[in-house]
């Protein structure tokens, strides 16, 4: 009788086991796709019905906010940030040498903008003042609209802009 007992306890408890490890799986499935979707929510977010970006001024501060951004199909990411003189700067995700590498994108660290495939670094003053060499790839006033509520990015400047994403986060 005990042998019995045992071999149903086993039974039980491996049934248990498998339901628990099938409900971590859905769980983690499921947290994926919240994720995934999450990404394109806040693009939506933040896109206007013609397409443009626009940026509440009243959230931009000394530390890099990444807005996404899809123009003809392509994901795109814009980065604001408050520099140390108080002025807003904003800037495509995206390294000007090293966006074709798929790595050529740009992560905080403490007070630095830091490329991922190269690893230079640039202080938040210099986020939109420089064109060209390795630096975050500029939006320049006369490709925005600052109000005193928002920086509005239009539609038909983010399209051009669209090749230098192709190849944006993805591996070798």
């Amino acid at each position: 009788m005990n042998q019995i007992m045992t071999h149903k306890t086993k039974i039980f408890f491996r049934s248990i086991l498998i339901m628990a490890l099938a409900l971590i799986a859905l769980t983690a499935c499921s947290t994926k796709d919240k994720k995934e979707s999450g990404s394109s929510d806040k693009a939506a977010q933040y896109q206007n019905a013609s397409g443009d970006l626009e940026i509440p001024v009243s959230e931009i501060s000394d530390k890099a906010s990444f807005y996404p951004v899809t123009a003809d199909g392509t994901k795109m990411e814009v980065l604001a940030v408050k520099a140390p003189d108080g002025t807003i700067r904003t800037a495509f995700n995206t390294c000007q040498i090293c966006f074709g590498s798929g790595r050529g994108y740009y992560k905080q660290e403490g007070d630095k903008l830091v490329c991922q495939n190269c690893g230079n670094q640039f202080s938040m003053d210099l986020v939109e003042v420089e064109a060209g060499g390795c630096n975050p790839w500029p939006i320049f006033d006369k490709n925005k609209t600052v109000t005193d509520e928002s920086i509005t990015i239009p539609s038909d400047f983010l399209k051009e802009s669209e090749q230098i994403f192709a190849n944006w986060k993805k591996s070798y």
